[in-house]
């Protein structure tokens, strides 16, 4: 059977020739969330962005390990067939941007991780998991309705709205989710799962943090610089892990500089 391809939408193609951005997003998020960045990036590059399995457009999967969803982007890039790829993945977007380094080390050029590292994370999204598991779908009647039972769950309004933003009417006017929620509930062992590699990954790499983020300590770093022998740590102020939401022009400047090496 023919391996299904993620969902993806291209912006700047004009500028193939110029090198290729595959942009990834993270847990819970899609495509979507990347768009703002990505049309600025598209006035010099090819941008391709992404949903991964169980996320956004693309297909549903029952399992969801980083070797899977690196095979996932490799089928892409194989089909697109893109020149000089630079992979830029946030958060679980960043990891499965690592494994494709590790495991398809000739499908990329360059490589931009943000806000996450190698190693394996305690799981730390139970509470969102039981606010988005108990909003229920088959008795839902609006998106106000959706946000206070999520309340109760999640404190902060902006992640709450960006939780929602994955939640739409379907065609017969009932509520669902954009994200395959049992799967993503059952696997988020798996989500925090490190990176496996054999031998380091020389690969040119970017790995950026935020400053206010602490998803990247100075232990991490000291991994990253084995792990990643030809990489580089920067740090982006006044940012948490949301980088491309809250500091989008000095994370687009960052970019511009690496891809530019």
């Amino acid at each position: 059977m023919q391996k299904e391809i993620l969902h993806f939408k291209e912006i700047g193609e004009a500028h193939r020739f110029r090198g290729t951005l595959l942009i990834l997003h993270g847990l819970f998020g899609s495509l979507d969330n990347w768009q703002t960045v990505a049309r600025t990036l598209a006035e010099i590059y090819h941008v391709v962005l992404a949903d991964l399995r169980n996320h956004g457009r693309s297909f549903r999967a029952e399992s969801m390990s980083y070797p899977e969803m690196a095979a996932d982007v490799a089928h892409l890039i194989e089909y697109l067939q893109p020149l000089r790829t630079t992979v830029v993945g946030h958060s679980m977007g960043g990891k499965v941007a690592m494994q494709l380094a590790a495991d398809f080390p000739n499908h990329l050029q360059k490589l931009v991780v943000i806000d996450i590292a190698p190693r394996a994370y305690p799981p730390h999204h139970q509470h969102i998991l039981e606010g988005l598991n108990a909003i229920p779908l088959d008795k839902l009647q609006s998106r106000q309705q959706a946000e206070e039972i999520l309340s109760h769950y999640v404190d902060l309004p902006s992640i709450r709205q960006f939780l929602l933003k994955n939640l739409y009417r379907t065609e017969d006017n009932r509520f669902t989710w954009r994200f395959h929620l049992p799967v993503i509930t059952r696997e988020i062992q798996q989500i925090g799962a490190p990176l496996t590699y054999s031998q380091p990954i020389n690969i040119p790499a970017l790995f950026v943090k935020g400053e206010r983020s602490s998803y990247i300590t100075d232990e991490d770093a000291v991994q990253i610089a084995n792990i990643f022998p030809h990489s580089q740590l920067i740090t982006i102020p006044n940012a948490s892990h949301w980088v491309h939401a809250e500091q989008p022009t000095a994370l687009i400047k960052a970019l511009h500089t690496f891809v530019a090496l």
